[in-house]
């Protein structure tokens, strides 16, 4: 029902609602102040119902990607009066509706989440699997044994396992749209300094990531990661420890700075800050202590509290350039770093409404040389493939780029 995702994009939108994705949609007309509470109608929103099966959706501009961005779930429909009804609760499992291949079963949070077959479904194909169920496993070796063990049927594989599985059966790989940096909150010293934080790029020698890691990474000095349109790894900071030095010594602060890297607790995380953190006492004299955290205390600290330093990872909510430039927007809700440019804004929004794709590659160009070398706003790092182990029944397992698996694909053989 049309009125379902009208009710959705308005709920998104809706400043009560403080979602960190309402930029997604602010192209629609009077997305943005409604945001900001500045329009309070609903009704004065770009998005119209004409009737049970069409949408009539007013853009403020022409906007290249916008087929591509409703196809993430922020944009999916919701049934509002269920949310009125049950506030909170309207996602438990006994009251959740959804119009997917499959239904919400039973949620034990931290633990386990059973679906089961939509009999209501009317995409095609139709689901070939009755139930699956997902084991919420924090530690990618725990999740690997219980798959040897034959007590799941997909697992992570981790990089340090991986040579042991390169000419396995049960192994799948899978390129990610998905890039990992290094962030600066511009608002905190020594971080306030663009040539502190230059000196700390240049630093960095990304060639060796591959052999510290052994997943497969592929270093990358473009924040838009290969294959999407306006790549471009001739761009960026290249490691270059005697310049790094130069900007060191133009900056305010000097070396004689101790600082604190944050990270998210992970094995292979924690492996990248400690390679940074020992370039940078050597190649620069400063010492950097590390902080990992919990994953949702991590989160809450973005949000609310974001450290100086910071590590943190991007994948694709659509298949588009867009989606990674404009992270780092004044308005982007998951912009963590302080950058807020008007100039660095209106180049992203003039590349997402030109249709021209010649005119996007040289928009986007400038904008990541302004993002990643005139500002050094983060490091980027690196881009990774997806490794996974698969029981062969389910083979081929239809993952994609974006890290979705097509639940509905999945379909069970007979293995010899």
């Amino acid at each position: 029902n049309a009125l379902h995702f009208r009710d959705s994009w308005v709920r998104l939108l809706s400043p009560k609602t403080a979602s960190a994705y309402a930029y997604f949609l602010f192209d629609i007309e009077n997305a943005v102040d409604f945001n900001k509470g500045k329009i309070l109608d609903p009704d004065a929103l770009g998005i119209k119902v004409l009737d049970n099966q069409t949408l009539e959706v007013r853009l403020t501009k022409p906007v290249a990607f916008f087929p591509s961005l409703l196809s993430f779930m922020v944009t999916y429909p919701i049934r509002l009066d269920l949310i009125k009804k049950y506030g909170d609760h309207w996602t438990d499992p006994d009251k959740l509706v959804t119009c997917g291949p499959f239904m919400l079963k039973d949620y034990w949070p931290e633990y386990r989440i059973k679906l089961a077959q939509n009999s209501f479904y009317g995409g095609a194909p139709k689901p070939s699997l009755k139930q699956i169920t997902f084991f919420i496993v924090p530690d990618a070796t725990t999740a690997l044994t219980l798959a040897e063990s034959g007590l799941i049927d997909v697992s992570p594989i981790p990089p340090l396992a991986l040579p042991h599985y390169q000419n396995d059966a049960h192994l799948v790989r899978q390129n990610k749209l998905r890039g990992t940096y290094f962030g600066f909150n511009l608002r905190q010293k020594p971080f306030d300094d663009v040539n502190f934080r230059k000196a700390l790029a240049l630093s960095l020698n990304k060639k060796e990531l591959p052999e510290i890691l052994k997943g497969g990474e592929k270093p990358i000095d473009s924040w838009i990661v290969p294959p999407l349109l306006a790549f471009n790894d001739q761009l960026g900071l290249k490691f270059d420890p005697a310049q790094a030095k130069q900007y060191l010594a133009q900056s305010t602060y000097g070396k004689n700075q101790e600082l604190t890297l944050y990270f998210n607790s992970d094995a292979v995380i924690k492996k990248i800050a400690e390679w940074a953190a020992s370039l940078w006492a050597k190649n620069l004299g400063i010492t950097v202590h590390l902080e990992n955290m919990e994953w949702k205390a991590y989160l809450s600290k973005l949000h609310h509290e974001p450290p100086g330093f910071f590590r943190l990872g991007w994948g694709a909510d659509y298949p588009d350039p867009d989606n990674f430039m404009n992270l780092f927007t004044t308005a982007s809700g998951n912009n963590f770093t302080g950058f807020h440019s008007p100039d660095y804004d209106q180049l992203v929004s003039e590349a997402a409404s030109t249709l021209d794709t010649n005119k996007r590659i040289e928009l986007y160009n400038e904008a990541q040389t302004m993002l990643l070398e005139d500002q050094c706003v983060i490091i980027p790092l690196y881009v990774a493939s997806q490794y996974l182990w698969v029981n062969q029944k389910f083979a081929p397992y239809p993952i994609t780029p974006m890290d979705f698996a097509y639940l509905k694909k999945i379909k069970t053989h007979a293995t010899h």
